[in-house]
């Protein structure tokens, strides 16, 4: 297999040599796949390398301090003199409030993880938020049913963890929150059955955040992740932007970043979401072929539209086609206007279990 993929990668870099005048810089090809159990990643290359090293991540904003997150109540004493604030103090399970001190453009993905305050929330949407930002709302979702007990006022990330595709799908597709409560539940039930010594620890939780970081459930998906995690490495000298996930021998979902340091910088999130899909998940596997994760990554038409546009700072672009969902999301800073992540998810994806509706908190 690896031998297959390095003899893909040969192959990649010689066409591009003798590319014809008629290829676009744009496109994307996807090379053979690296397997793992039920696991496959088939690595993205090609399309324009675009400068994004100016991008904050969330984790890095976090951990400086240049970036606050917390409940919507809790803002007052946090901004700049002057900012007026609305009070809310018992604050909403679907809203958050950000504020970037940075003097660096902050980049948001769907799916990261905030843990703490009342309850622990999962990004809804991709966003960029602009540097020495006056305090904005955040499109959240609870991954915590059951708690509206403060455990401190401000949020810090879950790190090195991104919500499963899954748990994004919900957020980011149906927009509803019973949903992702219901992915939740099938996830911490496949992690208990995937990780059999965590389920007594695990089953008197409803978090995700707090299942995804017991010891042995880490240990679980580092398993399962630690085989990709030289893959980039040798995926920079081609250029690497993205991966095509498949699990069961079903493709599922792709990631496609503007630049090989972005992938870079989200890669231990991303590798540990997809191991975390695959054990939730179970099977023993399943193939797809190259057309078909090729076709996934080319077929991108659809009902477009346009779901939030902040002038100067970023749009954002949702797709739906035949079975699927693309979302893009569109820097618009000056001198830089290009297409900084997208992801696209199947929407033939089968629950394995039905769960219950969780009554809304709030």
């Amino acid at each position: 297999m690896h031998n297959a993929f390095l003899a893909q990668i040969v192959f990649v870099a010689l066409s591009a040599l003798f590319a014809d005048a008629g290829t676009t810089t744009r496109e994307y090809k996807v090379l053979a796949p690296i397997s793992h159990g039920n696991l496959s990643l088939f690595p993205i290359v090609g399309g324009a390398e675009t400068d994004t090293a100016h991008f904050l991540t969330l984790d890095e904003g976090l951990r400086s301090g240049a970036v606050v997150v917390t409940e919507a109540g809790a803002v007052q004493g946090l901004v700049r003199p002057g900012t007026f604030v609305p009070r809310n103090p018992s604050g909403e399970v679907n809203r958050l409030v950000l504020i970037n001190n940075s003097v660096r453009p902050l980049l948001l993905l769907a799916g990261e993880i905030v843990t703490g305050g009342k309850q622990d929330r999962v990004i809804g949407v991709d966003r960029i938020v602009p540097p020495k930002s006056e305090p904005i709302d955040l499109s959240v979702f609870c991954v915590e049913p059951g708690r509206w007990v403060a455990t401190s006022e401000r949020f810090s990330a879950l790190g090195g963890s991104m919500a499963q595709p899954s748990v994004r799908m919900p957020a980011m597709a149906m927009k509803d929150q019973q949903a992702v409560w219901a992915h939740v539940g099938e996830a911490n039930a496949g992690i208990a059955v995937a990780a059999p010594q965590a389920a007594p620890a695990i089953g008197g939780t409803t978090s995700y955040a707090k299942t995804m970081q017991n010891p042995e459930v880490q240990k679980r998906v580092a398993s399962v992740a630690s085989d990709y995690d030289n893959l980039l490495r040798e995926l920079r000298k081609v250029g690497a932007k993205g991966v095509v996930v498949a699990v069961n021998g079903h493709i599922t979902w792709a990631d496609v970043f503007a630049s090989t340091d972005l992938l870079e910088k989200y890669w231990p999130k991303l590798i540990r979401s997809y191991a975390a899909e695959s054990l939730t998940t179970g099977g023993s596997g399943g193939k797809v072929d190259l057309q078909s994760a090729q076709g996934f990554v080319d077929q991108l038409q659809g009902n477009r539209e346009v779901t939030e546009t902040e002038p100067g700072v970023f749009r954002r672009v949702e797709i739906t086609g035949d079975g699927y969902k693309v979302f893009a999301l569109n820097s618009l800073l000056p001198k830089e206007q290009f297409t900084v992540h997208l992801a696209k998810m199947s929407l033939n994806q089968t629950s394995r279990l039905k769960m219950p509706a969780v009554p809304l908190l709030r």
